[in-house]
């Protein structure tokens, strides 16, 4: 039979499980410290975290302060939605072995501790069903399965995308979902000259140099929001803009050009759980391939430096923290 509860000592009195952890204990106030760990139930796993991903839009934002209030919202935090590890131990009512390689959208399972999202940690304990088995094969790389997913999500809410703004991690999956579900290669823009190398199968180039004006639907992953007055000059009549960065600050544009297009704006929200099954089906039967998107590691007791560079070095597509070592 499965064990529902997980620690003991020796001595075989139950001790709580603890693991190390990023904590933000206030706005840029960022370090890896033990917590507590609340109990695995019967439907629980508890999995050995390998990697986890930092990522650039709301960890940023939970970082730098300017994440707007939402219920749960508060500090101190453990952040973190993109970890990869293996559950070592299963509930009762778990259909998983222990052994499996999982990937982790997040947790809440600190005493002390707000999990938002709580993923950045050597262990965690997580209802089972929001853990997703995945390939072997994939090992670090597949904490960019919730990128993958964000991206599924944003190509599935409107027709497929002819153009996309901003060549970071995400605009290069959505480029990348676009081809590997047959769509026409979409044109990407990006203004960072270095980030303008790496498309595989579609162009890049500056928004200057292009002369195209008649997109019918443009997906914004810039987090840019003077960026939409941009796109509007590209657009068809009747076209669509799809925002799906996240914006700290108001989102405008000059009304006459979108009133002349007559123009549609929609909102991607987060992903559901039937976009990650889709990423997932398309990285595995090698459709999507999530390969050189990963460009920096660092050990969770270099974590301080580690989401500087993530958040300003624009070389850096994505950091990941390598938990394998770490005590």
């Amino acid at each position: 039979m499965k064990s529902e509860i997980i620690s003991s000592s020796v001595s075989g009195e139950l001790h709580a499980l603890r693991a190390r952890a990023v904590v933000l204990d206030e706005p840029h106030k960022l370090c890896v410290r033990e917590l507590d760990l609340t109990p695995p139930g019967p439907t629980d796993v508890v999995v050995e975290v390998e990697w986890s991903g930092i990522s650039t839009g709301t960890e940023r934002l939970l970082w730098s302060g300017q994440m707007p209030m939402f219920p749960g919202m508060g500090y101190p935090l453990v952040p973190g939605y993109e970890s990869v590890g293996r559950i070592t131990q299963a509930g009762s009512q778990v259909p998983m072995s222990p052994g499996t390689r999982v990937f982790v959208s997040g947790a809440s399972c600190f005493d002390d501790v707000r999990g938002l999202f709580g993923g950045a940690a050597s262990r965690l304990v997580v209802p089972a069903d929001k853990v997703i088995p995945i390939d072997e094969t994939l090992e670090q790389r597949g904490i960019l399965l919730a990128l993958a997913a964000t991206a599924v999500h944003a190509f599935n809410l409107d027709r497929a995308p002819e153009l996309i703004v901003g060549h970071g991690v995400l605009g290069r999956l959505l480029a990348r979902v676009a081809v590997a579900k047959g769509a026409d290669a979409p044109m990407v823009w990006e203004i960072d000259e270095a980030r303008c190398d790496g498309a595989v199968g579609y162009d890049v180039c500056h928004p200057e140099q292009d002369t195209r004006t008649d997109y019918t639907c443009a997906i914004d992953v810039s987090g840019a929001p003077q960026a939409l007055d941009t796109v509007m000059a590209h657009l068809a009549r009747q076209g669509v803009v799809v925002l799906a960065g996240f914006y700290s600050a108001p989102v405008s544009f000059a009304f006459p050009p979108a009133f002349m297009r007559e123009a549609s704006i929609r909102i991607a929200a987060e992903w559901q759980p039937n976009d990650l099954l889709e990423a997932t089906e398309l990285v595995s039967s090698g459709a999507l391939s999530l390969d050189g998107l990963i460009t920096h590691q660092a050990n969770p007791h270099d974590a301080p430096s580690a989401y500087r560079t993530a958040f300003n070095e624009p070389a850096c597509l994505k950091m990941i923290l390598d938990w394998r070592e770490v005590a």
